[in-house]
């Protein structure tokens, strides 16, 4: 899975349950977190610009900062990798269910400018 162009790569916000990403790893998929990255406590702006220069979709359960973020970026006609927003009420296990269909459905470049809920 190492076309950015055709499989999507993950990057956790720091809000999402690093577990998630275990079980997805488990499975294959490229995720990285925030932990990993030394990203904690970074903005959500800044978050989504690490997303970016490391060709990675950011999954996050902040909507309302990212769908601000993500119409500044169509606005001011600045690229970026895809904003997944995921519902915080789903268990870690239906969480990676919904990501897993998403990755098996889209390729990076599909969720280019994106944003998608799961």
């Amino acid at each position: 899975m190492s076309d950015p162009a055709l499989f999507i790569r993950l990057y956790f916000d720091e809000d999402v349950s690093v577990f998630v990403g275990e079980l997805l790893r488990a499975h294959g998929f490229d995720v990285l977190t925030t932990r990993e990255t030394q990203q904690l406590g970074n903005s959500d702006a800044a978050q989504l610009q690490y997303a970016v220069e490391h060709q990675r979709a950011i999954l996050t359960h902040n909507r309302v900062d990212f769908e601000q973020l993500h119409a500044e970026a169509l606005e001011a006609q600045r690229t970026h990798t895809g904003i997944l927003v995921a519902n915080r009420r789903a268990s870690d296990f239906e969480l990676a269910r919904r990501i897993m269909t998403l990755l098996n459905r889209f390729t990076a470049n599909e969720v280019v400018n994106q944003l998608l809920y799961l």
